[in-house]
């Protein structure tokens, strides 16, 4: 089954750093995109990063410049750099893939940016 778990979420004031990740199970990770996803408080989820199989990355705007997501394949898990944080990139922070058709989430970490 597929199985996605984030880690490294945190209280961090404006300006400062974390690096997310997620560790993965039961997805075709060596051939299959990775992502990350975020819902803010009160916000619907919106996209973050997306990185291919070949190691391609592609944000949203507002993370350009500050994000670096990236992959080991050897141990099927995804990170997400964060630097420069804001108190605008506070939300629950998800990592996902798709396989068979479906998208699958892991359950979240939570990272708070204080001003």
């Amino acid at each position: 089954q597929v199985r996605l778990v984030e880690s490294g979420g945190g209280l961090v004031q404006a300006g400062g750093s974390l690096r997310l990740s997620c560790a993965s199970s039961g997805l075709n990770f060596k051939i299959a995109p990775m992502d990350w996803y975020r819902q803010p408080p009160g916000k619907q989820r919106e996209f973050v990063a997306t990185i291919s199989s070949s190691g391609r990355a592609n944000y949203t705007d507002s993370v350009k410049g500050r994000f670096t997501i990236s992959r080991d394949n050897a141990w099927t898990r995804v990170y997400l750099q964060m630097n420069n944080l804001k108190p605008e990139d506070t939300a629950v922070y998800h990592c996902s893939g798709v396989r068979g058709g479906t998208r699958f989430w892991g359950q979240g970490t939570q990272v708070t940016v204080s001003s």
